[in-house]
Parts: C-alpha cells; structure tokens; sequence
C-alpha cells in the first residue's frame, strides 16, 4: 500500500529494511564485510542450527544484499553491496532533516549555558 503523494524510490525498499531488521540478518551481512564464507562459518557464532542460517541467507539473498556462488559442495555467501547502497540513499535524506534538528538543539543548549552562568554571576 503506497500512501498518496509519496513515491517509493525503489521496490526493493521494503525486502531490503525487512531483511536488516533482524540481528542476525545483519551480524551475518557484518561477517560477509570481511569477505565471502560458507553456512558453516557463518553459523559457528550463532547458537542456532545450520537450517536456520540458511534461511537467513535465503532472506539476504532474495533481498538481493549476498549472492551465493558453487563451489563444489560449498556455496559461499559473498557481501553484495549495491542494494545496502540503495537503503542508505534512502535513510540519506533524512540528513538534513536531523542535521537541522541537531543544530536547534545546540542552540537551545548555548542558550542554556548562558543563562545559566549570567544566573551564577548575579549571586
């Protein structure tokens, strides 16, 4: 469901922020930074079985953020940035907003500090 006036920069979007929201999701794409590994070593710090990290995976690579080469009897995940590229575009527009935000605050808080001494240099 799209609301009335907002366009969705990618439909993708919603697969993407979907797979990040899950810790392990994004302690395996973590690991894959450092280059491509089998279930097998993805699974070894997780207390979780080796189905579940393949699930995991699957998660990932529909949402087109790993991609899984053959290897023999190993199929390793590799890191496949382009769509984490897209989600941080995304969230990069959001920057100014909070910038702003950040920068009224400073203010505010200068404000208060000066109050606060020329209170303490009247006593």
């Amino acid at each position: 469901m799209e609301a009335v006036g907002y366009i969705n920069s990618s439909p993708n979007l919603d697969i993407i922020f979907a797979a990040l929201s899950d810790p392990t999701r994004r302690a395996i794409l973590s690991r894959l930074a450092q280059g491509q590994a089998s279930v097998n070593e993805l699974a070894a710090p997780f207390e979780i079985s080796q189905p579940a990290v393949s699930r995991h995976l699957k998660v990932l690579e529909r949402a087109g953020l790993i991609v899984r080469d053959v290897d023999e009897q190993r199929r390793p995940a590799s890191l496949k940035a382009d769509n984490l590229a897209v989600a941080a575009d995304w969230l990069a527009e959001f920057k100014d907003f909070w910038g702003a935000r950040f920068d009224r605050l400073d203010d505010f808080l200068s404000e208060m500090k000066q109050i606060n001494e020329q209170g303490e240099h009247s006593e």
